[in-house]
């Protein structure tokens, strides 16, 4: 059964026959069968050569990289396997054509705004009155079907998630000052954890792209752009809700995660080195998690729950199946 690996401390990541070779600089050694292997993260100094790239390339393992302040850095992205010339003429085609676009725009909206929803309703239903944001994002997303174009769009969406997390410090029991989303640093835990858990769930999902035919450069409601691979932006909409939110809301209730596993910056706060294991082995146990699917009959992970609507996109695109985003459904 494929893995994600997680690589915390220094060495070598190397091949080894069949196999790949880590050897940390504290002595201790490991060798992971290869086809054990669904991605690597990498969040320390990490050692490679030209003969593993390629054993890598051989094998379609994605390695994403994580910065010493664990922003994530970029991923190594190998040749694609899976390739259909048709697919990718009809991805363009629905790029280009802003009708088309508009419509899976807003199907990508709808579908994080119900997903957010959701999450409201269920605390909500526990004792934390979220019920006036609920009303406002409700508002907010009755515009979607008036939009014209993908910039209202975004500002609609943009406007939705501002509000949502206006909620986020009622349903947090920690006394934390969260009044509004900051990336570019991020300057409390809340916005940390934001940053770091959505760039795991863009990678997660940048992983099940790569197992399809799909193109992951060519998006419809994130503009495409040389730097990123902002399908995978448009997916990970639909799932943040139902993954990053609500792994945040737990990790932070449960009091797994405290601001004692956080350090103050001059201008930003960091994680600690061992936060990000705690994190990865939660978000692990997180996408392990299964659920009957209503249409296909059967027990599915949340992880494959990603590869399904990649499957669903292509299904849109090849015109066999109008493209519904996926909506948390219990």
């Amino acid at each position: 059964m494929e893995q994600s690996y997680y690589i915390f401390s220094s060495g070598d990541l190397k091949r080894k026959d069949n196999t790949l070779q880590l050897c940390l600089d504290n002595g201790q050694n490991k060798d992971i069968p290869i086809e054990r292997v669904r991605d690597i993260y990498v969040f320390s100094e990490m050692r490679f050569n030209t003969k593993l790239i390629n054993f890598l390339s051989q094998n379609g393992v994605i390695v994403h990289f994580f910065n010493y302040y664990d922003f994530y850095a970029g991923s190594f992205y190998p040749r694609e396997r899976q390739v259909s010339g048709s697919l990718l003429v009809k991805q363009v085609e629905h790029y280009t054509n802003a009708e088309k676009r508009l419509i899976l725009a807003k199907e990508f909206v709808t579908g994080a705004y119900e997903n957010i929803y959701r999450n409201l309703r269920y605390y909500n239903g526990r004792g934390k009155d979220v019920s006036a944001v609920m009303e406002e994002i409700k508002a907010l997303y009755s515009h979607v079907k008036y939009c014209q174009n993908v910039q209202e769009l975004m500002g609609i969406e943009g406007n939705i998630r501002k509000n949502y997390y206006s909620a986020w410090q009622t349903i947090i029991d920690v006394d934390i000052n969260f009044e509004k989303r900051e990336k570019r640093p991020p300057k409390n835990m809340i916005n940390t954890l934001i940053s770091f858990i959505n760039s795991i769930i863009y990678t997660k999902v940048l992983t099940e792209i790569y197992k399809t035919q799909m193109n992951p450069t060519i998006s419809y409601l994130h503009e495409p752009s040389t730097k990123r691979f902002s399908l995978s932006l448009d997916i990970a909409e639909i799932f943040k809700p139902l993954i990053a939110d609500r792994l945040i809301f737990s990790l932070l209730n449960k009091k797994v995660i405290t601001e004692k596993d956080f350090d103050q910056e001059v201008e930003y706060i960091r994680m600690k080195d061992s936060v990000a294991k705690k994190i990865m082995a939660a978000v692990d146990e997180y996408l392990n998690k299964t659920i009957k699917h209503k249409t296909l009959n059967r027990d599915v992970s949340y992880q494959h729950l990603m590869r399904l609507e990649v499957y669903k996109l292509i299904k849109h695109l090849t015109g066999m199946q109008e493209y519904k985003a996926f909506r948390i459904w219990w």
